[in-house]
């Protein structure tokens, strides 16, 4: 059976992650600072940079609080309400004849900008790094990897390689699993891919390849 591309790990990491794209730019377009943005919300800065990189750590009551400074909390009061539920029968307006109301969401990646190249990225070093936590003994498979790609390696590489072991002992995902530009050049460099089952691997490259041509949401679901 093909997989729900609307049931998986890499379009839900794409909805966080445009959704911390959208409130960046609305905190920009207030011109409001990330303190005064921070202080307002009554988080962290690192929290709000935090939410801002489309982040699953932060909970949805800090998205909320964030998104109630910004003005658009009314959002989610949409999705929570029942404007697109199914009129209830013998109602008058399961007896109307008009059509009831369609709402339609894209939801994509965008090749041209790479967005779908980071997000497969990002999407296998989450699963990687979830499978690590399960198997710890794998870390020392990953750093005979790295240990292996060292004496092949450029010295730009060695220097990321380095990295990578002290980021293996210490487990510190946090530096591979952000948006930066050094987060990124980590992954570039990085053993734990390998550590994924060519299964896992295949489905989430599916999923991206899917979500380059994009999803479209409807009330009852996404639509074919």
């Amino acid at each position: 059976m093909k997989p729900d591309p609307s049931d998986s790990l890499v379009l839900h990491r794409q909805l966080l992650l445009q959704l911390g794209d959208r409130l960046r730019r609305l905190r920009k377009a207030r011109k409001l600072t990330t303190v005064e943005m921070a202080e307002r919300a009554g988080i962290s800065r690192m929290t709000l940079a935090s939410v801002e990189a489309g982040d699953p750590g932060p909970s949805m009551g800090t998205y909320l609080r964030v998104m109630g400074v910004l003005g658009v909390a009314a959002d989610l009061a949409f999705l929570a309400g029942d404007m697109v539920h199914p009129a209830q029968p013998g109602t008058a307006a399961a007896r109307s004849h008009r059509p009831a109301p369609q709402v339609q969401i894209m939801i994509s990646a965008d090749s041209k900008r790479h967005q779908a190249q980071d997000l497969l990225s990002l999407v296998l070093h989450e699963k990687a790094v979830e499978r690590v936590r399960a198997n710890p003994e794998l870390i020392e498979e990953a750093k005979e990897t790295v240990n292996r790609w060292m004496k092949s390696g450029n010295a730009h590489s060695h220097t990321l390689y380095a990295e990578w072991l002290k980021i293996l002992m210490a487990k510190k995902w946090s530096k591979v699993l952000g948006r930066s530009r050094h987060a990124q050049e980590l992954r570039q460099a990085s053993p734990l891919p390998t550590l994924l089952s060519k299964e896992d691997r295949e489905s989430i490259l599916s999923h991206v390849s899917t979500l380059k041509k994009g999803i479209v949401f409807g009330a009852e679901g996404p639509l074919p």
